[in-house]
């Protein structure tokens, strides 16, 4: 049976596996970004103020990471997931259209968050990093998004 608990599990399962790819085997940037998955989804589970939380308490867990532009993964996480907990009430139900467009927003909000909150000193070029990597990482997030949501079996429809 695949409950609120089995939810979660993936979750932190999703979290796990994305420190372990960036950082334990150091693939870095060419790994997926499933901390944002992971976010995007539990976010759309909580009331916004435990969304935030969740999404500062990822983004500082992200930021310790970090050499540069200290801060800016907080700021990334946490708008993005106070604008995912507010999805909960503006959609009901979890299509798979919907689940698609939801992953590939937020992954691309998070990374324009990111951008301007960098600063200066970081920014790489805004057509580069918006409009051709972002974009790119988006569609990448949204294929693991799937799979996590197939194998977690966390797709909900409307409401009859």
């Amino acid at each position: 049976m695949r409950g609120p608990l089995h939810f979660w599990v993936v979750i932190v399962l999703l979290i796990l596996l994305h420190f372990l790819l960036h950082v334990g085997l150091g693939i870095g940037t060419r790994a997926p970004d499933l901390l944002t998955i992971a976010l995007l989804l539990s976010a759309r589970e909580l009331r916004m103020g435990s969304a935030a939380g969740l999404g500062l308490f990822l983004g500082l867990l992200e930021d310790a990471f970090s050499i540069l532009a200290f801060g800016a993964n907080a700021v990334a996480m946490t708008v993005v997931a106070i604008l995912g907990s507010r999805t909960r009430d503006l959609f009901v139900g979890d299509s798979f259209l919907f689940l698609v467009c939801y992953l590939a927003l937020g992954k691309w909000t998070r990374d324009l968050v990111h951008w301007i909150a960098a600063g200066d000193g970081v920014q790489a070029a805004f057509v580069e990093a918006l409009l051709v990597r972002s974009p790119v990482a988006a569609l990448y997030a949204v294929a693991l998004g799937i799979v996590a949501v197939l194998f977690g079996g966390i797709l909900r429809e409307a409401p009859r």
